[in-house]
């Protein structure tokens, strides 16, 4: 069923706020987008009557206005508190960003999602806020806390998503081991922060996309999809074991670049700290691809037979993985 107009045009002012806020000369105009984003965000959210994403649209505009608060403050304390106006504004980014330690309200919201909003809360709504902490990044007192915060996402990401059954709950808290990696590269440089994001959003979305399609919430969803194509039993686990940054995959690339200059600047310990916490979501990441390729047999199933049949989206995904899967050769033969 196609999407009312109305929701079309707050997608398309979704997307202006963005480019308003990354591309504003003044602070106000920059909390013009941000509140713009809200707005228009929250009708996206409460497309359908449901308690669950009533909800959801209730703590995120909550958890919003208290970050747009907590901007506009900092930004008119400016001239007359120069020393205690900038945490305050990288704190505000860092709620708004769903960041440690202010990530309580963020796998909350998650869970009354449908993926459809999920894939936007995971992608887009992160675009603003990281361009500004990236703006803030000059300051070297600043430095310190978004290294903080990085440790904090990676140590509280990795911890909270061994135990849930929640697929929605699992990726949050996977958004926020990532939001460490993007924050250690945020301090680096511009270029390390967009490669990162943009490997992470294009694996995330599509794990996501295919929990859309085949309406999968829990781990328990997963058992029920279709046994009978074994292709999904290939695109999963592909996907997962890409967003762990396992190698060749393509979800390593950026991780080694960001290793590489760890290493060379000496940055040991927050190094350590990161890939711990990737190892640990390595480990429920595994959980899943090993639940799909060993308890989905089609051939246990009686007088079934075994369908090879691709669909549209289907094949789509299958290409995207394949090429992801090929790509880290593809920078071996530069």
């Amino acid at each position: 069923m196609a999407l009312p107009i109305s929701y079309i045009l707050f997608f398309f002012l979704l997307a202006l706020s963005i480019f308003l806020s990354i591309s504003s000369s003044s602070w106000f105009g920059i909390w013009i987008g941000l509140e713009l984003n809200m707005m228009s965000f929250i009708p996206l959210i409460t497309i359908k009557m449901s308690s669950h994403l009533s909800e959801s649209a209730l703590k995120y505009f909550l958890i919003q206005a208290l970050g747009s608060t907590m901007f506009i403050m900092s930004s008119c304390m400016f001239l007359s508190f120069t020393q205690m106006s900038p945490p305050i504004l990288l704190a505000s980014l860092l709620l708004k960003l769903g960041s440690a330690p202010f990530h309580f309200w963020f796998p909350q919201v998650m869970s009354g999602l449908t993926w459809a909003q999920a894939i936007i809360l995971m992608t887009l709504q992160k675009i603003t806020p990281m361009v500004l902490i990236s703006y803030l990044s000059t300051h070297s007192s600043l430095l310190k806390i978004i290294s903080l915060s990085a440790i904090l996402s990676a140590i509280i990401g990795a911890l909270g998503g061994l135990n849930t059954m929640q697929l929605r709950k699992m990726m949050a808290f996977s958004s926020i081991n990532h939001m460490s990696w993007m924050l250690i590269s945020i301090s680096i440089s511009d270029t390390f922060w967009v490669t990162y994001f943009l490997f992470y959003s294009s694996i995330s979305s599509a794990i996501m996309a295919l929990f859309l399609i085949f309406q999968a919430f829990t781990l328990a969803d997963l058992m029920k999809l279709s046994q009978t194509n074994p292709i999904h039993t290939l695109i999963i686990p592909l996907n997962f074991l890409s967003l762990g940054g396992l190698p060749p995959l393509a979800g390593f690339i950026p991780k080694w670049m960001l290793i590489q200059f760890m290493i060379n600047n000496n940055m040991y310990m927050s190094l350590l700290i990161l890939l711990s916490s990737a190892l640990i979501t390595l480990y429920f990441y595994l959980r899943v691809a090993t639940f799909f390729l060993l308890l989905t047999n089609p051939t246990a199933v009686p007088n079934v037979k075994l369908n090879f049949t691709f669909s549209m989206p289907t094949s789509l995904l299958l290409f995207f993985n394949l090429f992801m899967l090929n790509l880290p050769f593809m920078f071996l033969l530069f």
